[in-house]
């Protein structure tokens, strides 16, 4: 009868190795170096944050939801984010229409269709590199391409706008994320396993119904997260609206004003009033102004990232 050796729990060998060796004083220093950047970075955080609250606090006590509901106005006691809210959230729509179906299904044919090949590589490389481009580079970009398109195609709005509308707008923060869309999404997709579409294959389904059926919905979590999150980057954006016509100061859109009106006329955004407003000497601009359209916007951007949790964790569940 042969002797069965006593089995070796090699993870606590490997553990054991880690926790008894010595401690070298670089890696300490090391340690020590990345806590207190990480302890500045986060003073830095709360000092702005502070500040921040401290500038908005005097707007929500005086005027609450009045100052979310006002329009623009030249009056500090009077002015309100309701038409730079609007703006973005038009923005937003553009982006969301644009840059979705088309980068969700440029990831699903890079990683479920393209072959792996130099061409193809070449294509991935690319896209990679575009989603550091600096913002304003997208705006010269709609600058010089969708703004001329926008009045081509008979949406340049009123004489003095041209083309530089909220189309325009969405258009270039659209194409500012779409590597980013491109990225997280295909990103989602490798990540499925491949026995998933093994196991399609197995009982006769095309590939076009793994992908719907099987690993769609496997991936929709990474590839909700990650358009979410794009989403709020775009809403948050200033430097390409900037060339693209966006109103840094104060308008009012015509009484009676349709919709196709209001979208191809002028417009601001949310951000573009944070800028307009900081540089506005006196008045309680600069002071109480500005910062309560930065809390604003802050509790959109939060309310994105936690939209973006709650839809991970519900298709998590479900998968």
């Amino acid at each position: 009868m042969a002797l069965r050796s006593p089995a070796v729990d090699s993870p606590a060998l490997v553990r054991a190795a880690l926790e008894g060796r010595r401690t070298s004083l670089g890696e300490v220093t090391f340690q020590i170096f990345l806590l207190i950047t990480l302890l500045a970075a986060l003073l830095v955080l709360a000092v702005l944050l502070v500040d921040v609250a401290a500038g908005a606090l005097p707007v929500f006590a005086e005027r609450g939801w009045d100052f979310i509901a006002s329009p623009l106005s030249l009056d500090p006691d009077s002015a309100g984010v309701r038409t730079a809210v609007l703006g973005s959230l038009g923005l937003t729509a553009v982006v969301v229409v644009v840059s979705f179906p088309i980068g969700i299904g440029a990831a699903i044919y890079l990683a479920e269709y393209a072959p792996d090949n130099r061409f193809t590589r070449f294509v991935d490389t690319n896209i990679r590199n575009l989603a550091g481009v600096p913002s304003i580079v997208y705006g010269l970009l709609a600058l010089g391409l969708f703004v001329p398109l926008v009045a081509a195609v008979g949406l340049g709005g009123p004489p003095g706008v041209d083309g530089r509308n909220l189309i325009a707008g969405g258009l270039a923060l659209a194409v500012l994320v779409l590597p980013i869309v491109i990225i997280t999404s295909s990103e989602a997709l490798r990540a499925v396993p491949a026995e998933l579409r093994q196991a399609g294959y197995a009982v006769g389904a095309t590939q076009w119904e793994v992908i719907r059926h099987h690993v769609l919905p496997a991936a929709a979590p990474g590839i909700l997260t990650g358009t979410v999150l794009t989403l709020a980057r775009a809403f948050g954006e200033t430097a390409p609206l900037l060339l693209v016509g966006v109103t840094t100061g104060y308008f009012q859109a015509a009484a009676g004003a349709g919709v196709m009106e209001r979208i191809t006329g002028s417009y601001t955004a949310l951000p573009v009033t944070v800028l307009s407003w900081s540089r506005q000497p006196g008045g309680g601009f600069q002071e109480h102004l500005a910062p309560a359209a930065i809390v604003v916007l802050l509790a959109v951007l939060l309310g994105a990232n936690a939209a973006a949790i709650v839809l991970r964790n519900r298709y998590d569940k479900r998968w």
